[in-house]
Parts: structure tokens; sequence; C-alpha cells
């Protein structure tokens, strides 16, 4: 492994966890389940590449670190790895933010901007909710990722810039492509290798190792003896749906580690929020997977329902691209009488 990587534990067949040294953030990939794997042989033959990269999957499955990683064990490894939320972009200042600008180039431009592509240059740019780019700005990505230049605002003469472009979203990009929200031209080109982080719920078998390794983290950061879990924790854990994916897991394990830490022996389910008691105790009739199932079909019903069967509004509440839910509608409703209403067009 590169610098910053170690293998924490190879008998699990792929147990990795890493600290970016140019940043403050300390992130993970961590398993050993089939999914996990799967996705870990993929990302190691890409990442020694320079193709550019879509990353699709729930908010707070780990999409950002799997982007990580492919830097960190690319040939731009030592380079800059740049991260944009495109969400939170200023939609007047896209272009300038993205692709810089030139002293007078609007009001109030009062200095030269390099934007965030050049200042990539070299390194890896990473584009988080690429779907939510406006139009004008896809044009302009679109003419970068074909002649690796950029035309800053009030520039006449375009600048050569090379970058590994990496690009992730939770939306259904295929969907919105049909409906004209996003360029399929820009979309092709950003799926040269497309990659899917699945959700944790689809990779239970991991929750032991990730609630181990945000345990340690927690206790580090506030200074605090390690908790742990006893079984019947971890089996709520594990039948839990976890509609938040890792960045809930995360947050639950700083919590009790904040709120349990003078408790010498391991936590059981009675520590845990009262939602995944609930999730364990529902368990007793049917097995974890039943109890896994049931919850997914309760999310999406409820979601349905407020969001009066509109299925891409279902799909935004609920995290997931239109795709997923469409698939998870088919698999959990698909020839019963009580599958719930949508809106055909929708």
């Amino acid at each position: 492994m590169r610098i910053g990587f170690e293998t924490i534990d190879a008998r699990c067949g792929g147990f990795y966890t890493a600290n970016i040294m140019e940043t403050t953030q300390t992130f993970a990939l961590i398993g050993g389940s089939p999914l996990f794997r799967q996705l870990l042989n993929t990302a190691q033959l890409v990442a020694a590449t320079r193709a550019s990269v879509l990353i699709t999957g729930e908010s707070g499955c780990g999409k950002e670190n799997l982007a990580r990683y492919l830097h960190t064990h690319s040939p731009l490894a030592n380079r800059p790895f740049i991260a944009v939320n495109c969400a939170n972009l200023p939609e007047n200042l896209v272009e300038s933010e993205l692709f810089g600008h030139r002293r007078g180039a609007f009001s109030n431009a009062l200095n030269d901007r390099d934007g965030l592509v050049r200042t990539a240059h070299n390194g890896t740019l990473f584009l988080d909710e690429i779907g939510e780019l406006p139009s004008a700005a896809q044009a302009k990505l679109l003419r970068f990722l074909e002649s690796g230049e950029i035309l800053p605002l009030g520039c006449d003469r375009p600048i050569h810039v090379s970058v590994r472009i990496i690009a992730a979203t939770n939306c259904d990009l295929e969907h919105m492509v049909k409906i004209g929200r996003f360029r399929a031209d820009l979309f092709y080109r950003l799926q040269v290798v497309p990659m899917e982080v699945p959700p944790l719920r689809e990779r239970a078998g991991d929750i032991a190792l990730l609630a181990e390794h945000f345990v340690a983290l927690a206790a580090r950061s506030h200074d605090l003896p390690e908790i742990s879990f006893d079984a019947e924790a971890l089996r709520a854990m594990r039948a839990y749906a976890w509609p938040g994916n890792i960045r809930e897991l995360k947050n639950l394990c700083e919590r009790l580690t904040i709120l349990c830490s003078g408790q010498r022996e391991p936590l059981g389910a009675e520590n845990l929020p009262p939602s995944l008691r609930a999730k364990s105790t529902a368990q007793v009739g049917g097995g974890a997977s039943s109890s896994l199932e049931q919850n997914e079909r309760d999310m999406i019903l409820r979601a349905l329902e407020q969001c009066k069967g509109n299925r891409t509004h279902a799909a935004k509440m609920l995290g997931i691209s239109r795709y997923t839910l469409l698939y998870r509608i088919k698999k959990h409703f698909s020839g019963e009488h009580g599958a719930p209403r949508l809106e055909p067009s929708v």
C-alpha cells in the first residue's frame, strides 16, 4: 500500500484505513463484505489511471472517501486534491469559482482569480453533487474535458490545465439527462468508469468493523476511553436500515463514546437509540434479514405517502437515486395488491 494507507487486518479480506496528510479529515475505507471487496478491487484498478470517474450512491455512504482513495493511490498522489460541493457554489459565481476570472471581468472582480480547476492543476478535482451544476457551467466543464483548456472570465486566451476529474452524485443522472436537466455529452464524458458505493444496509457484515473504527476515532478526538458493543447491540445495528448510511453510524459511535465513556462493560441494545432497539425486537419473529426488508418497505411507503406518490421527490427524501427507488419498489411490492400507488410519469 502507498503512503497514508496501512492494512489493519488481512484476515477480513480487505480492511483498510487512511489518513490523508494534506487535510485534517480522517477517512476510512473499511470492510470485508463481498460488496466492499468488489468495490475495493475496482478502485485499485481505476486508481492507477487518470480516467474520469463517476461515483454514485446514497447520501452518507462514503463517496468522497472513495474519491480520496482513488487520488491517494494514483500517480497524482502528491499533487492537490480539491473537493468541491457543486450545490454550495453561488449560482451567479459558479463559472468564476470553477474556471477563474480576470480583474474587471465583472462588478466586484477586483483581483485575478485562478479558479478551482486551475488550483487542482496536475492533481484531482472532486466535483461532489455534480447534478446540481448549472447548464452554463456544464457546457464549460464539457469543453475543458474535451480540450484540456479553460477560458477564465475576461480572458481572451485559453489556459491549458491538466486535472483528473472525479464526480459524485446521489441523483439519477440518466433520468436527469432524459428530462433535459443534465447534458448527455457531459454525462458520458464523466462516466468513463462508473462506480456505485453500496448503502450500509447492503453491507451489514461491515458494521462491526466500521463501528470499532469510529469508536477509536471518537475516543482519540475527545480524549476518552474506547467503548465496545456486545453481541445483542451489534445484532440490532445490523438489523437497522441506516438511512443516513456510514455518516449516521459515525455520529452514533461518537455520541455513545461521549455519553457512555465511563461504562466498562460492552454496551448493550438498551444503550442504543429507540429506533435501533425497535428494529432489534422486530427481528425475533423473522430474523435480521426479514427485519431489514421490512424497514426498507416501511421507509419507502412513508416517503411515497409524504410525497403523494411522486417517485422523484420520494427518492430525494430517501437520499437515493430514482432508479434505485424504482428497483426497490419492484423488489418489495411487485405483484402485491397493496403496492404503493405512484404517479406513472414522475
